[in-house]
């Protein structure tokens, strides 16, 4: 098995590509189907990275979607004998199967026997203990390209830690699947938490490692700490490649429409209106039980099961829309009808059960006042557009791809 990786190794070193992409379906809806080299993942530029890890204890942040393409990043380390002292697991776990902010347990995995630590929960960020003996630090994880998809956070947990620590981490790029735009408000400091840490927008239009320079060069770590990095690009990757994500990064986003909508249906979190989770079409439909059934066009009754173990009325009968349509396999903006629709049928009724929660996935407290005073979708979006377009300019510093 070793012979194989080494060959990889070799391969890679000379340029030859490991791995194919089909084309994107945004091709296949114009009628402009066109060849395209595939894109290669960082984690497949095996020789990019495989020389640092020789001799030194390796720790590796990774889930289910950390492949190489049919293997786990961590079977293949595993394969080549590399010194694995730790895994560190985000949100939803190693394997991507606890629902979203579900306490994940510390272990081993099964498989490779190697130590697995959780970073969700209390332990968010890797201690000194727990990095004793390594020297290397691995991310490998698909983000979606939202500011409060845990993820990002979890990165700059990671990179404060390699930074006090003095060990190197080597990010391995992924394509951003919402790459391809930038848009809502940018967070306020006094909104920061978990699911907002930095002053970007709610679609940040960054790759994970196009992030990671950008908390080192805006200097976010704590007492402006700088870490060490060694960035591994994809491939025949620009921000306007249309990508269909092979494994699904966290259990509810399941489909190329459930990844482009959750941008604009996450914020539906934080009110009483379900996103379909429980159901098989989680964040591609929206719903309540106490919407009119004569001005919603779809009905669902959300169960427990895989992605959810306790969804929003369980067992109840939804009226809602069912957004899995051709129209949201590839969004352009931030789509705030969702928000103004769902507060309209709710007609005086509680709309957001959760304020503090909904101002912390805004990133502001206005969001919510314009929803609630029956603001325009032109009028909103005026009134983060100024900050937004500063943004956009800081922004591009920090880009690797077109």
């Amino acid at each position: 098995m070793k012979s194989i990786f080494i060959f990889l190794i070799s391969a890679c070193a000379n340029g030859a590509p490991v791995n194919a992409v089909e084309g994107s379906l945004a091709e296949v809806q114009k009628e402009q189907v066109e060849e395209q080299e595939p894109i290669i993942v960082g984690a497949e530029k095996l020789g990019s990275f495989i020389p640092l890890l020789e001799g030194v204890g390796v720790g590796i942040v990774a889930n289910q979607s950390s492949m190489v393409q049919n293997q786990h990043l961590v079977d293949v380390l595993s394969n080549m004998r590399i010194n694995v002292r730790a895994v560190f697991s985000p949100e939803h776990g190693f394997r991507g199967d606890a629902d979203a902010g579900e306490h994940v347990l510390n272990g081993k995995d099964k498989k490779t026997g190697f130590p697995l630590i959780s970073l969700y929960g209390k332990n968010k960020k890797p201690t000194k203990e727990q990095l004793k003996d390594i020297k290397v630090m691995i991310f490998d994880i698909q983000d979606v390209g939202v500011r409060f998809y845990t993820y990002i956070s979890t990165l700059h947990y990671v990179m404060e830690a390699c930074a006090e620590n003095d060990i190197l981490l080597i990010v391995l790029d992924r394509p951003n699947p919402n790459g391809h735009y930038v848009d809502g408000p940018i967070m306020e400091k006094d909104f920061q938490s978990f699911v907002g840490m930095h002053p970007v927008p709610i679609v940040h239009g960054m790759t994970i490692t196009e992030y990671a320079r950008m908390i080192n060069g805006e200097g976010w770590l704590k007492d402006s700490l700088q870490c060490r990095m060694h960035l591994v690009r994809c491939e025949n990757y620009t921000h306007d490649t249309p990508y269909s994500l092979p494994v699904s990064p966290s259990p509810n986003l399941r489909s190329d429409v459930s990844i482009q909508l959750y941008p604009s249906l996450c914020l539906l979190e934080a009110t009483s209106v379900t996103v379909g989770r429980g159901t098989d079409g989680p964040f591609e439909r929206y719903g309540h039980p106490e919407f009119s059934e004569d001005a919603t066009n779809f009905s669902f009754t959300p169960k427990a099961g895989y992605g959810s173990k306790h969804p929003k009325f369980e067992g109840k009968k939804c009226y809602g829309f069912n957004l899995n349509s051709p129209d949201y396999q590839r969004m352009y903006q931030l789509d705030l009808s969702f928000l103004m629709k769902a507060n309209e049928l709710l007609k005086g009724d509680v709309f957001v059960n959760r304020t503090k929660f909904f101002n912390l996935l805004a990133g502001n407290s206005e969001l919510l006042k314009q929803i609630e005073e029956g603001k325009s979708e032109d009028e909103i979006r005026a009134s983060w557009k100024e900050e937004l377009e500063e943004y956009v300019e800081m922004r591009k510093k920090y880009l690797l791809y077109e």
